[in-house]
């Protein structure tokens, strides 16, 4: 069987737990990365995904905001909870995992969103994320015969023309502002880091994972954004043998505006 990692903003994992559990059971990855989880350590939901055989979970969360959760069949090492512009926001996880023969540090995100005003002069919450992604530039895709890195989560950025609905009309729109995705994909590039996503679905075909709660009718109108993302070392690029956005999720009961992204590698 492949390794499969999956990454979903959950936007609260203890509301929407029962939707992680229909996942989790049709699923079923062996590693599963949560972002805003919203939810402080000792309230996390970990005995419901034990139940569901994912014994092993790594959080760093925090009440009402935020958060990032990793939860694996495999067993995890925690490496680092880092803490990104000297702040107390939890948006960083690190873990460790065994997986063909390799050591895989797996790197967990959740990027500032950024506010509604792309100017980081007036704006705090834009200009952190500015920081944010600037300070990113240190977690590099460390690798070696050995050893391998995959980097996922909700990064808040729509890089390519491709990964939005309409690049023109989203331009000044915080997301897709090119000082986000000039720096992200330089943040990337920089680190050594390969985009499967775009590997796998390469432009000019489109890639959403976010549909925005403010559209009546989301899938009629498919404004989305590609927000969320799965990166690798070049090492793990020719093992990747498939990458699903499980589009049908933004459709459940009381969906986050995310949905589930599922990367498949042979590796055993």
């Amino acid at each position: 069987m492949p390794l499969t990692i999956a990454t979903w903003n959950i936007n609260s994992v203890r509301l929407r737990f029962p939707l992680v559990e229909k996942f989790l059971r049709e699923h079923q990855p062996d590693v599963l990365c949560l972002q805003e989880t919203k939810c402080p350590d000792d309230l996390f939901p970990a005995d419901g995904f034990r139940q569901l055989g994912y014994e092993h979970v790594a959080i760093s969360g925090q009440k009402g905001y935020h958060g990032v959760a990793t939860i694996s069949r495999r067993p995890l090492e925690i490496v680092e909870k880092r803490r990104f512009c000297d702040n107390d926001d939890c948006r960083h996880l690190s873990t460790r995992f065994e997986a063909g023969g390799r050591s895989v540090l797996l790197h967990n995100f959740y990027v500032p969103a950024g506010g509604d005003e792309p100017d980081p002069a007036i704006n705090p919450k834009f200009r952190h994320k500015l920081d944010f992604i600037e300070e990113m530039r240190t977690v590099a895709a460390l690798h070696d015969g050995e050893n391998a890195a995959v980097l996922v989560g909700d990064l808040n950025i729509a890089p390519l023309e491709d990964d939005v609905w309409s690049h023109r009309q989203l331009l000044k729109v915080v997301s897709h502002t090119p000082v986000e995705t000039q720096g992200l994909e330089s943040m990337r590039l920089q680190g050594g880091w390969a985009d499967l996503m775009r590997i796998h679905t390469p432009p000019p075909e489109k890639i959403y994972t976010w549909w925005s709660y403010r559209a009546r009718d989301w899938e009629a109108a498919d404004r989305g954004r590609r927000l969320d993302h799965v990166w690798s070392s070049p090492n793990l690029v020719e093992s990747l043998s498939g990458i699903e956005v499980l589009k049908a999720a933004r459709g459940w009961e009381r969906p986050s505006d995310h949905v589930p992204v599922i990367a498949r590698f042979d590796l055993a």
